[in-house]
């Protein structure tokens, strides 16, 4: 038995987060391009100009 289980921690285990760690990544590069995402991207480019703007300004608060 205790020649099993080291077995089945040593090979299977790392094996099947193997695998869903590369289906996660297919995942997350596959919902890369959707206009949902571009849309987040462009809002965050804005917040980030307009922050960057107040601190050139010295009106950020800081």
């Amino acid at each position: 038995m205790g020649h099993a289980t080291a077995w089945v921690m040593d090979v299977i285990l790392p094996a099947i987060l193997l695998i869903v760690l590369i289906w996660l990544v297919i995942r997350v590069r596959s919902k890369r391009d959707t206009a949902q995402n571009r849309r987040t991207e462009e809002g965050t480019r804005e917040l980030y100009a307009e922050e960057e703007e107040r601190r050139r300004e010295g009106t950020d608060k800081l």
